[in-house]
């Protein structure tokens, strides 16, 4: 079975401004004047906000272009005691079945056991080990990554956007935009094929990006 370009990635699932630099909702103007920039206050349990964070993935086609993808079911959280986040222990999971490249046959081909195998193995998990920091608002996010059986680790580059403090936002919220890339083929997304030129049609390194609004709960 032949599909315009079977495309793999991850999440996590999962993993932490919006996109670990997560967007903070903002009513209006008025909302943002009663908005509070606030230093890091970590301690504590902090859950994904959804409508403004998103996992998305990229992978090349035909060796001279990109296709994009994303998650649109994916869940996580982060609890904390220290003030700056570095004790962090942070959960993520994406919904496989939620796959989306703006191509039906193509996102059927990702779910088949050629890829992920969403029947079998529905969930995407990353959870963490360590979030170290880095300087200049930086961190590198460990942990262990699933994909189908496969466990591997992985490391994340986040920067941190911020946190903001408004109640017309709902609380606190922080921003992290997270981003690392992996090798397709050791999580067993197996599928490949070669154009007549000799070039993979579609690339076995995926990027991943995380855009993270996490709310204080």
């Amino acid at each position: 079975m032949k599909f315009l370009f079977p495309l793999s990635v991850i999440s996590i699932a999962f993993l932490v401004n919006s996109a670990f630099v997560a967007s903070v909702p903002v009513a209006s103007t008025k909302d943002l004047s009663q908005a509070s920039l606030a230093p890091i206050q970590a301690s504590g349990k902090w859950v994904i906000d959804k409508a403004h964070s998103n996992i998305r993935f990229s992978v090349s086609h035909l060796v001279v272009s990109d296709v994009d993808g994303s998650f649109k079911s994916f869940d996580g959280s982060m609890t904390a005691t220290k003030p700056d986040f570095t004790d962090a222990a942070i959960a993520f999971t994406a919904d496989v079945n939620s796959i989306n490249t703006e191509n039906e046959n193509r996102d059927k081909h990702l779910k088949s056991d050629d890829f992920f195998n969403a029947e079998k193995f529905p969930q995407i998990k990353f959870t963490s080990k360590s979030f170290k920091a880095l300087g200049n608002n930086k961190y590198a996010l460990t942990g262990d990554l699933t994909i189908r059986d496969i466990t591997k680790p992985v490391t994340f580059d986040v920067q941190y956007g911020g946190t903001v403090t408004s109640a017309a936002m709902g609380g606190t919220h922080a921003g992290f935009k997270a981003k690392t890339t992996i090798n397709r083929f050791d999580y067993n997304l197996k599928w490949n094929a070669l154009t007549e030129a000799g070039g993979a049609v579609a690339g076995k390194e995926v990027e991943i990006t995380l855009n993270i609004d996490m709310k204080k709960s």
